[in-house]
């Protein structure tokens, strides 16, 4: 048997601390995890600051970020002392604790477990209080830089006679500072009480006082504040009556005094001011006293006061004095309203124009026809109809794309002369990319190419229908100077890429093959620094970017690359317009971001939300072209900025526009230099800025009431206007179209952004606004508006669409043409509207989508005026026969011209489709096309396929143009013919006509 004696039957195991190099060891591993969590919290700051100083922004982002540590800091220390300090008093001034009571037995044992961490549980308390209201106090970084930094408007309200920066720029901070006031005196007194309660300075069941005297004089102090700051509150209320949003006439965004408030509120503010005032006297006066009875009673007073002054009392004025009379008592009021309203969105300098809408029965039809070439450049292609046969005629690539709507800008003609230009980017699309994966997503498919530019208004000669392009294939070449086309940052460009180290880049793909490309630019961040590209590896969450082959000598990484996200980077005090668009300038792509300031403290004036007011049909379909909006619910705005994004190398800069705008002066004040000159924008840049789109449609918006200067007429309603629906897309607004046109009071065409508004409720016309748009002209943003006769049925935009969809021959002929596309779609494109002869002229180009495809083409045109309507095959020959200076052609004819705005090309009428040796020719086409699109999508690389495709699509469209050549010379000289018996085959014609409605 094993001895089981007590002895020790082996060596014995001494239990000690570590050896110095284990401690050692594990302080290092603790310094190091202290650091590695460390660098995890700050690798997002320290990614910013490298982004700043890549775009030459630094100052801002170093503004920004100590401004908010300052506020930090200073907030939450102020919190955390008064916190602080009224614990301690309240434990300092705890009574002795003899005749221990029921209550304070069972509250003994709190105050011994906290005994021994009293410091630690005040230090935890003072720094969570701080830390949270130093959070909340860095979020108001704008306030305390309007406020600092503030600039005089030079304008007063016509209440208190204060200027308008006050407002703007003082009363928030002041409101800010009053409620950090409450949120400190409101957490003093309840962390005071709760002390005075623990350690017997308060009772709530124990007999005798409810509270000791140094209880009662700390608390009544506390009160005392608290009730001296609602004493401040009620002042500010008062100027605050001038900002303050109200319902009234049906809108909730009415703001300024109204009768009740100059006659209620207002004393009533005053009044509960100085009760509230005497009120703090008495709980002040507690210290001496040593009693609530006085303090109490001055609290009950005001908070009866509050009801009785501040609520009731209005009410009675408002039931027994304004509602009885109500349009006589707010007359001045309204007036006030009307006036802040107009300046506030400068509208007051818009000029309002009686027009009849009809022009006169003795009118020309001939001189008016002359005038329809004269007053406007008919745009035919619409921006937002004809993005898919950019997308199928010149993406070439899967990986590239244009955008859902494109842009229309103002490019020179050889001979010098202006001319309306629909353009697009083809930007990268990421989803098109052929495989992916992380080298293919951010190394190889980096950046699109070139512009593609077609004219306005017409068609091409050679494409039936097709936009005619003046610039465009790939690499782009055609009318537009030379200009670098690489495209690193777009409006469809959201993924970061790695530029410019060993890993080559696709440039773009030729019949030679596939072209590489190194980054040449200086944006991006460089990545040579491993400390650098460990923080971006935690930034976008990818470890390869630590340790990623491809990554090397000059490597830089691009992100932030869409320009809208650029400049409200650069620019975080700015409101972005919703459509950044782009122009050749200068031998580089330029994107053109408007941007606005914004404010929503100027008094008297109405608030409008702005990404309500800019929605319409065209940001509703795409997502990128809504507002950017620091502050949505504004009061005021100014298109004070115009910036610009270099596709190639992403630079951004900002140009002054608006240099007498108080709150752009302001924001110069906070960020020096970051702004430049109006006087720095080039000749060439200049050329193709515009007024822009959002701040029109708010400016559209707030005149469907504030065109209106009279205030009875204001009051009565019976002058609203409305944004009337898109006839063509159910449920949006219409939005505002470019187009270059002339005005009835002016002597040659301006570029501009042209609107119409309806009567509340009906669909016949109310007005139609205009504004320059030409940033070269004089006049640029001078808003015109003609307001038609409300006694007058001049038909809406969904009137005159109704009328084209109820006429005989345009249904049959639009079926006809659909039938004969195999059932094919109609779409409409803008219907544009121009002041022509003291009537209006309204255009609508017909687009045909083909059954089966996404390319539409346009095929014939809608033109009304007056009473008649046409549809042709062209522009110029729609306007001949609505001004009678021919007769309608025949319902079969879809043929196209190339003349279009204004008539200003001349006919090259196409054969019918119907003819059988061109339906065949185009139907090779686009086998021949969907052949060669096969042959890519197969194997990019078998050029062989797709030369034999690309040849056999040349050979049908050759054959297709000489069918059509052959057709149209034949139908020539049977309309010669023809024309001698006219009269004796008119019968005939409306037989034949009744025959197909009724065969179709």
């Amino acid at each position: 048997m094993p001895d089981r004696g007590g002895g020790p039957t082996g060596p014995r195991i001494r239990v000690g601390r570590p050896s110095r190099r284990v401690r050692t060891l594990l302080m290092t591993l603790g310094v190091l995890a202290v650091l590695a969590m460390l660098f995890v919290m700050f690798a997002g700051y320290w990614t910013d600051w490298l982004w700043y100083r890549s775009v030459h922004y630094s100052s801002v982002f170093t503004t920004t970020l100590w401004t908010k540590i300052g506020l930090f800091f200073v907030f939450g220390f102020l919190m955390a002392l008064a916190v602080g300090i009224n614990i301690w008093l309240a434990h300092r001034l705890r009574p002795p604790l003899s005749a221990m009571s029921l209550e304070q037995q069972s509250l003994d044992r709190y105050r011994m477990g906290i005994a021994p961490y009293k410091k630690w549980v005040l230090l935890a308390v003072t720094v969570l209080v701080g830390l949270i209201a130093g959070a909340s106090a860095s979020g108001q970084w704008r306030t305390w830089l309007l406020w600092v930094n503030g600039v005089p408007f030079h304008q007063y309200d016509p209440q208190f006679h204060k200027d308008v920066s006050f407002y703007a720029f003082d009363l928030p901070w002041y409101r800010f500072l009053l409620s950090f006031g409450f949120a400190a005196t409101v957490l003093s007194l309840v962390a005071a009480a709760l002390v005075h309660y623990l350690y017997g300075g308060l009772r709530v069941t124990s007999p005798g006082a409810r509270a000791t005297g140094a209880a009662t004089g700390h608390l009544s102090v506390l009160l005392g504040i608290f009730v001296s700051l609602k004493a401040v509150a009620y002042w500010l209320d008062r100027y605050g009556l001038a900002v303050k949003s109200s319902d009234f006439k049906a809108t909730s965004n009415w703001t300024g005094l109204r009768y009740v408030d100059a006659h209620a509120y207002l004393p009533a503010k005053t009044i509960l001011f100085c009760i509230a005032a005497i009120c703090a006297v008495l709980f002040f006066a507690t210290l001496w006293r040593r009693t609530w009875q006085l303090p109490v009673i001055g609290f009950g007073l005001m908070v009866l006061s509050a009801i009785l002054i501040g609520g009731l009392y209005p009410a009675i004025v408002q039931k027994f004095q304004v509602q009885p009379n109500e349009q006589a008592k707010e007359a001045p009021y309204i007036e006030k309203n009307i006036e802040a309203t107009r300046k506030a969105y400068g509208l007051d300098e818009s000029e309002v124009s009686p027009y009849e809408g009809e022009a006169s029965k003795d009118a020309d039809r001939k001189q008016l026809r002359a005038e329809a070439d004269n007053t406007a450049s008919l745009r035919l292609l619409d921006p937002n109809v004809v993005s898919p046969t950019f997308q199928q005629l010149q993406k070439v690539k899967d990986y590239y794309s244009f955008p859902h709507t494109l842009d229309v800008d103002r490019y020179k003609t050889p001979d010098g002369k202006e001319q309306d230009t629909v353009i697009g980017l083809r930007e990268l699309n990421a989803d098109g990319i052929p495989e992916h994966n992380w080298i293919n997503d951010h190394f190889k498919y980096t950046h699109g190419y070139g512009a593609v530019a077609a004219k306005g208004t017409t068609t091409s000669t050679t494409r039936r229908g097709a936009p005619d392009f003046i610039e465009d294939d790939l690499p782009a070449r055609g009318q537009l100077p030379d200009y670098e086309q690489r495209i690193y940052y777009g409006e469809k460009t959201t993924q970061y890429s790695i530029v410019g180290g060993p890993q080559k880049e696709l440039d773009y793909s030729s019949r030679d093959g596939e072209k590489t490309y190194r980054y040449q630019g200086d944006s991006g961040v460089k990545l040579s620094n491993p400390i650098t590209r460990a923080a971006y590896a935690l930034t976008f969450s990818e470890p390869q970017i630590l340790y990623s082959g491809a990554i090397g000598d000059g490597s830089r990484i691009l992100y932030n690359r869409t320009p809208k996200e650029r400049v409200e980077a650069v620019a975080p005090w700015l409101t972005i317009d919703g459509d950044a668009y782009p122009a050749v300038v200068d031998g580089r792509i330029k994107w053109i971001v408007d941007a606005y300031t914004t404010t929503d403290g100027y008094p008297y004036a109405s608030r409008t939300t702005l990404g309500d007011t800019t929605a319409d049909s065209l940001n509703d379909q795409d997502g990128e072209r809504s507002v950017v909006a620091q502050q949505n619910n504004v009061n005021y705005i100014r298109n004070s900025v115009k910036a610009t994004v270099d596709a190639y190398d992403g630079k951004v800069t900002l140009y002054e526009w608006d240099t007498k705008d108080p709150v752009l002066k302001t924001w110069k004040k906070a960020f020096p230099g970051t702004v430049k000159p109006k006087s720095a924008i080039s000749d060439s840049l200049m050329e193709h800025l515009r007024y822009p789109q959002d701040l029109f449609k708010v400016q559209r918006e707030l005149l469907t009431r504030y065109h209106v200067t009279n205030p009875v007429t204001f009051y009565s309603g019976s002058e609203v206007w409305q944004v009337p629906d898109d006839p063509t897309n159910k449920g949006n607004s219409v939005p505002p179209y470019y187009l270059s046109m002339k005005m009835p009071d002016q002597k040659k065409q301006t570029f501009s952004l042209t609107t119409t508004l309806t009567p509340k409720g009906r669909d016949n016309l109310g007005a139609f606004v205009a504004v320059d748009a030409d940033s070269e002209s004089d006049s640029y943003g001078k808003i015109r508006i003609l307001k038609l006769p409300s006694d007058t049925g001049v038909p809406g935009p969904q009137l005159v669409q109704a009328n084209f969809n109820s006429d005989d021959k345009i249904a049959n002929t639009l079926n006809t043409l659909k039938l004969r596309g195999g059932d094919s779609e109609i779409e409409y494109g803008n219907l544009l509207t121009v002041p022509l002869g003291g009537g209006l002229l309204y255009v609508e180009p017909v687009y045909l989508r083909g059954a089966g495809t996404d390319l539409p083409l346009l095929r014939q045109v809608l033109v009304s005026y007056g009473n008649k309507t046409a549809l042709e095959s062209s522009l110029n020959k729609a306007l001949d026969v609505v001004f009678g200076q021919s007769e309608p052609s025949d319902s079969t004819d879809d043929g196209q011209d190339n003349g279009g705005g204004g008539g200003g090309g001349d006919d090259t009428t196409k054969p019918p489709t119907g003819d059988a040796t061109v339906a065949q020719a185009l139907k090779d086409a686009a086998e021949a096309y969907q052949d060669a699109q096969d042959a890519l999508k197969k194997d990019p690389q078998d050029w062989t396929a797709y030369g034999k495709a690309q040849k056999a699509l040349k050979d049908a469209l050759d054959r297709a143009a000489k069918a059509e050549a052959e057709a149209a010379k034949k139908k020539g000289q049977s309309q010669g013919v023809g024309q001698q018996d006219q009269k004796q085959s008119q019968s005939a014609d409306k037989a034949d006509d009744k025959a197909r409605r009724e065969d179709t």
